[in-house]
């Protein structure tokens, strides 16, 4: 599914970038990202409806079931990821039938040349490619651990004493917070990362149309790398919503570094493009180093190293703003 994924993305986001002006390329895939990051922040409403809302048991209690209660349990528990996997699988076959018939313009000539030596030699490019690499990384690091973290700091408690937080738990999971499993309650908030992003990307979309995209790449980077700060320094509901605040300055950052990577190099951006989403390795990589770092010394001090992947990101739109392109 994941290379599925990637030929998905090395396709469409040079076609989005070619199909206008190259200044306007960095707000039409903002523009376009915005609605990929609608089912990310549906995803997570439905895995704490169908996943994490049932009473999950401990290694023991399982041990302690009958034979036949023990079956029972095992196959609800696989009922749970069953259909939304298959209805997942529907969808997908549904969008497949429509691009299958769908008659869109061709816009790389067959005489164009590019190659991935070329593509290879282009510094901003193979820049833009590390800046990816840590982007996905990190966005996914702090996406992934999410629950991990909230249930570090005891937040489940915190949120069934706080009056309007138990109210959106209570809303998204339709059922009262008490007859759901602790992952669950503090599961729902992690949509509020993904959906910042959604958010951001629409808002995104104006900006780096009257603003350099390299500049609001930087703008936004600084304020991702000050909110995981609070967070680190913090406890309670401020670290909680901190963290969570990241997703939404996390929008615009894949679409305006695929964008100024690819900017002004003609016939090389379907080779950019794949290298560029090559890079998304960096959700496989960064990911399991955070983990191995949170293991060892803690979720706050492990984040250190998430603020280092965005520095990369602040230095490169810095770089990038001289020289990226905008239309008022």
């Amino acid at each position: 599914m994941a290379a599925g994924i990637t030929v998905l993305q090395v396709a469409a986001n040079p076609f989005v970038a070619v199909l206008g002006s190259e200044d306007g390329a960095s707000s039409r895939l903002n523009l376009s990202q915005a609605f990929n990051s609608l089912g990310t922040a549906i995803a997570p409403i439905i895995g704490a409806w169908f996943i994490l809302s049932d009473t999950i048991k401990t290694k023991d209690e399982i041990a302690a079931l009958t034979g036949v209660a023990k079956e029972t349990y095992l196959l609800s528990e696989a009922s749970a990821v069953q259909m939304p996997f298959l209805g997942l699988a529907l969808f997908i076959m549904l969008i497949a039938g429509i691009f299958l018939f769908a008659k869109l313009p061709k816009m790389i000539s067959e005489d164009d040349t590019g190659t991935y030596s070329a593509a290879l030699k282009n510094k901003n490019l193979m820049l833009g490619v590390l800046g990816i690499f840590f982007y996905v990384g990190a966005e996914v690091a702090i996406g992934s651990y999410l629950v991990n973290y909230f249930m570090d700091m005891n937040l489940t408690e915190v949120i069934k004493e706080t009056g309007f937080m138990k109210s959106i738990a209570e809303g998204i999971l339709n059922s009262g917070i008490t007859e759901n499993d602790n992952k669950a309650i503090v599961g729902v908030f992690v949509t509020f990362y993904w959906s910042g992003a959604m958010i951001g990307r629409f808002v995104g979309a104006y900006l780096t149309k009257i603003m350099k995209p390299g500049n609001v790449l930087g703008i936004f980077a600084t304020i991702a790398i000050v909110l995981i700060i609070i967070s680190i320094s913090t406890t309670g509901l401020v670290s909680m919503w901190s963290i969570l605040a990241v997703g939404l300055f996390n929008s615009i950052m894949f679409p305006t570094i695929f964008a100024l990577a690819i900017a002004g190099i003609g016939d090389l951006k379907p080779k950019a493009s794949g290298l560029l989403c090559m890079a998304i390795v960096g959700g496989a990589i960064i990911p399991p180093l955070f983990g191995f770092l949170t293991d060892h010394v803690g979720f706050k001090s492990a984040l250190l190293f998430i603020v280092i992947c965005y520095g990369y990101i602040l230095w490169y739109g810095i770089k990038n703003s001289k020289n990226a392109l905008h239309h008022a």
